[in-house]
C-alpha cells in the first residue's frame, strides 16, 4: 500500500505542474477504461491478448454541428516478449469540421515485481483535417480566411505515455500528440502569425483500483484527468460495478460538466457490449435542445486456451 501512496502522489504532482491553460480538442470518451489505447500508447497489449475495440459517441444529441466520433483499435501483446502493438483509428467531426487520426501504437513493458508491471508507449502517425466554411453562417462573407476550404490536411502524429498496473490497480500518464500543429491559409493570408485551425497537446491522466466486495461484486472506482491547452482542467471520477463477472454498472461524475450513466455485458469470454448516456449540468444541459450525449462500444478479444483460464480483467 505504501508503494501505492507514492505512485499516487508522484500522479498528482505531474498532473499539477501541467500549465493549465484553458478548448477541448481531442475525442472524449466516457467509458475511457475500455479505449485505453486510444489516449495511452503503453497500453497497447497490456490486456495479454488481442483485443478489438469499436466505439461510437453522439454529444450533445440535437444541438447543431455538436462533436460525432468513432473510433476502432486492436492492440496485441507480440508473442511471450515485452513489447505490445497496436493500431487505432478516429474519425471525430466538430461543426464544419472533421479530423481523422490513425495511429500505430508501441510498448515496451518491464517487471517491477511479482505483479507490478510498467510500460512505455510511443505513438506515431498522422491525421487529416477537412473543414468545410460554407458550413458557417460567417459574420463577414468577404473575409480571405475562409475564402477556400481546408481539404485532406495532413499532419504528424507522435505521442508517448508511460502505464503502471497490477492485478488490481493502474496509473497512467500520455499525450497521444506532442506536435503542435498550426493549419494557416497561405494562399489567402498575408499575416503569418495567424491561423484557422490549431492542434494542442492534450495531456491525460488515468487512475483506478479494484476492490472486491464479495466473491461476485467487484468495485473499481476511477478517474480521468485531461488538460489541454484552451480549456478548463477537465475531471472525469467514475464509479463501477461488475457483478457475477457479467453485468457491468456504474456513474459517473465529470467536474462541472455532466453526469453519466454507464452500462455493459459480458456476452461471452471474448465479447463485451457496453453503453453509456451523458446528461450536461451546464447550460448546454438544456433539454429543449439537447437530449444528451450517447455512447456505444463493442469489445470482442481473441484468447488461446490458456487465457480462457484467467479471471477476466476489470480493466
Amino acid at each position: 500500500m505504501k508503494n501505492y501512496i507514492v505512485i499516487v502522489g508522484s500522479f498528482l504532482l505531474v498532473l499539477l505542474s501541467i500549465p493549465q491553460v484553458n478548448a477541448q480538442q481531442d475525442p472524449q470518451y466516457s467509458q475511457y477504461i475500455y479505449n485505453t489505447v486510444a489516449i495511452n500508447p503503453a497500453y497497447a497489449g497490456n490486456r495479454g491478448v488481442t483485443s478489438i475495440v469499436g466505439l461510437h459517441r453522439s454529444q450533445w444529441v440535437g444541438l447543431d454541428g455538436a462533436p460525432r466520433t468513432q473510433s476502432l483499435s486492436i492492440h496485441s501483446p507480440i508473442s511471450e516478449s515485452k513489447v505490445g502493438l497496436g493500431l487505432s483509428i478516429v474519425n471525430d467531426a466538430l461543426g464544419p469540421s472533421q479530423e481523422t487520426y490513425i495511429g500505430v501504437d508501441f510498448s515496451y513493458t518491464v517487471d517491477t515485481s511479482d505483479k507490478g508491471k510498467l510500460s512505455f508507449g510511443l505513438k506515431g502517425g498522422g491525421h487529416i483535417l477537412d473543414v468545410d466554411f460554407t458550413r458557417l453562417n460567417l459574420f463577414d462573407p468577404t473575409d480571405p480566411r475562409f475564402a477556400q476550404n481546408i481539404d485532406n490536411k495532413i499532419s504528424p502524429i507522435i505521442g508517448a505515455g508511460v502505464y503502471y498496473h497490477t492485478d488490481r490497480f493502474y496509473v497512467g500518464l500520455s499525450a497521444p500528440n506532442l506536435i503542435q500543429t498550426d493549419h494557416f491559409d497561405e494562399s489567402n493570408n498575408s499575416n503569418g502569425s495567424s491561423f484557422v485551425a490549431e492542434e494542442r497537446i492534450n495531456y491525460y491522466g488515468i487512475l483506478g483500483y479494484t476492490f472486491d466486495l464479495s466473491d461476485q461484486v467487484k468495485f473499481k472506482p476511477s478517474t480521468l484527468i485531461k488538460a489541454v491547452a484552451g480549456a478548463p482542467l477537465q475531471v472525469d471520477v467514475t464509479a463501477n460495478f461488475l457483478l457475477l463477472e457479467k453485468l457491468h454498472l456504474g456513474a459517473a461524475y465529470r467536474w462541472d460538466a455532466a453526469w453519466s450513466g454507464l452500462a455493459g455485458f459480458q456476452v461471452s469470454d471474448s465479447m463485451l457490449i457496453g453503453l453509456a448516456y451523458d446528461r450536461e449540468t451546464t447550460d448546454l444541459g438544456d433539454t429543449t435542445f439537447n437530449d444528451g450525449s450517447f455512447e456505444v462500444f463493442l469489445r470482442f478479444e481473441l484468447f488461446n486456451e490458456y487465457d480462457r483460464l484467467l479471471t477476466p480483467r476489470f480493466f
